[in-house]
């Protein structure tokens, strides 16, 4: 038994799989079932120029600014860890588990940060570069979207 699939259909659900962020979709009509899935690209990080380290002072110096900056806005982090796709972020492998990471912890890159689940499946977002956790910027069991800010590593 032979199926055909029209080619210009796949291709349309080839780029809502890539556009969307997800890793499969699968749709089934009158019997016939397609299946696509893509293999997720590495986490990347986003390359900005690190922020200079202010002296403690009473009043801010006007070379504070970049720093305060970095720290109100963590898109602009250089150890920024974003999301690649839409999901349900989560910190640890289940519920009441120990989380994979923790602020203040030391990870080698490609050591696994959290999961994010699309369409029932857990996908692991692995660590971009060997570094410290200062900062995790989602909670346990919280959406996410594509590009959303996930944790930092310094």
């Amino acid at each position: 038994m032979s199926l055909s699939f029209d080619p210009e259909a796949l291709k349309v659900l080839a780029e809502i799989l890539n556009k969307s962020g997800l890793s499969e979709i699968e749709l089934e009509e009158g019997g016939r079932k397609v299946r696509l899935t893509r293999a997720m690209a590495p986490v990347t990080m986003v390359a900005a120029a690190p922020a200079p380290v202010a002296a403690a002072a009473a009043a801010p110096a006007p070379a504070a600014a970049p720093a305060a900056e970095a720290k109100a806005d963590p898109a602009k982090h250089p150890g920024l860890v974003k999301s690649p796709m839409v999901g349900v972020a989560y910190l640890s492998a289940e519920p009441g588990a120990a989380p994979y990471v923790t602020v203040g912890q030391q990870v080698a890159a490609g050591a696994t940060l959290l999961l994010i689940e699309a369409m029932k499946t857990f996908n692991q977002i692995k660590a971009p570069k060997a570094g410290t956790v200062t900062q995790i910027l989602v909670k346990a069991g919280a959406p996410v979207e594509y590009d959303e800010p996930l944790l930092i590593i310094e």
